[in-house]
């Protein structure tokens, strides 16, 4: 089972093409991002873009003005199943694969009930609140890896390995 992260595109856009996680600069986006590669590798995680529907972190893209929240219903509904095909494409299980979707309803809503186990972090906090509880996400992470590390050295010095 797999576990993949999908990050929305965000407005705030480097002027010229780019890698997609380089591209997209909203501090939202970038806090997002870090939290995902914290979640599983980077091959499991993806941009959800409202021009370019599923993208790889590497693929490197032109900047655009296009957001779901401006499209009618029937338009992001479609968006959604391209997105759907896409990740079926790569090779994902929408029924046992886990989905981790840091992105607004707008961004959700018609992928959401297409995948069996989704998980939904940050879901109703405004942007001030999901970047404050991003870093509490991060700051968690970073003691965790810290702890296992100085538990691994010191396992290294007590086989005389160090």
């Amino acid at each position: 089972m797999s576990k993949v992260v999908l990050v929305s595109c965000s407005a705030g856009k480097e002027s010229q093409a780019a890698p997609a996680e380089e591209l997209y600069n909203s501090d939202l986006f970038k806090k997002q991002l870090e939290y995902a590669k914290k979640l599983t590798s980077p091959n499991d995680i993806y941009i959800i873009s409202a021009k370019y529907h599923l993208v790889p972190l590497r693929a490197k893209i032109e900047p655009y003005n296009k957001t779901l929240k401006e499209m009618p219903a029937p338009e992001r509904e479609k968006w959604a199943e391209v997105v759907l095909d896409q990740l079926k494409k790569k090779g994902y299980d929408l029924q046992k694969d886990k989905f981790v979707i840091l992105a607004g309803n707008a961004y959700r809503q018609y992928l959401e009930p297409h995948m069996k186990n989704v998980e939904v972090p940050f879901n109703g906090l405004r942007i001030g609140q999901q970047k404050k509880a991003l870093l509490q996400k991060l700051k968690e992470a970073i003691i965790k890896l810290t702890t296992t590390i100085i538990k691994e050295v010191k396992k290294l010095y007590k086989n005389g390995i160090l």
